[in-house]
């Protein structure tokens, strides 16, 4: 399991260490809850920092939408043998994230964690937008366990 944790932005202290940490614990969590369709040994995925600013650019750019967002996540559909063990990119935008904690009064911290797992199970193949709300309760579930 490689974990990278890059932090593109400055205004916000990251605890890669820390959060390196509780991505492989999420990591093996999703596979014990998932169902087999979502089940998989892949396990290397980069975590991406980033201000609003480059999120915006991202969301426009992959999504077509002209704002910055939470978390976009980038899965990896390559059969390529040096990438055989490699789930995908998360990039998270640490002043939206910062705003959404605030919002909900939650710390940082955990806004960063719930950001995490959402993008994992989204690396995972789950879309909340099509699959009658079995994301959702996943994710409920994780949360109650690792948060």
């Amino acid at each position: 399991m490689n974990i990278l944790i890059v932090n593109r932005q400055r205004k916000f202290p990251i605890n890669g260490r820390d959060l390196k940490g509780f991505t492989g614990e999420t990591l093996q969590a999703i596979n014990k809850f998932c169902d087999d369709w979502h089940r998989t040994e892949k396990a290397d995925v980069s975590i991406a920092f980033v201000g609003d600013r480059a999120m915006r650019r991202y969301n426009r750019d992959f999504r077509g939408k002209d704002r910055p967002t939470d978390v976009l996540s980038f899965p990896s559909h390559t059969d390529e043998a040096e990438f055989a063990d490699y789930l995908g990119d998360i990039i998270i935008s640490a002043e939206t994230a910062d705003r959404d904690a605030k919002e909900l009064s939650l710390t940082f911290e955990v806004e960063l964690r719930m950001l995490i797992i959402h993008g994992l199970l989204h690396l995972h193949g789950y879309d909340h937008e099509a699959d009658n709300g079995e994301m959702v309760r996943l994710e409920r579930r994780l949360r109650r366990k690792l948060l």
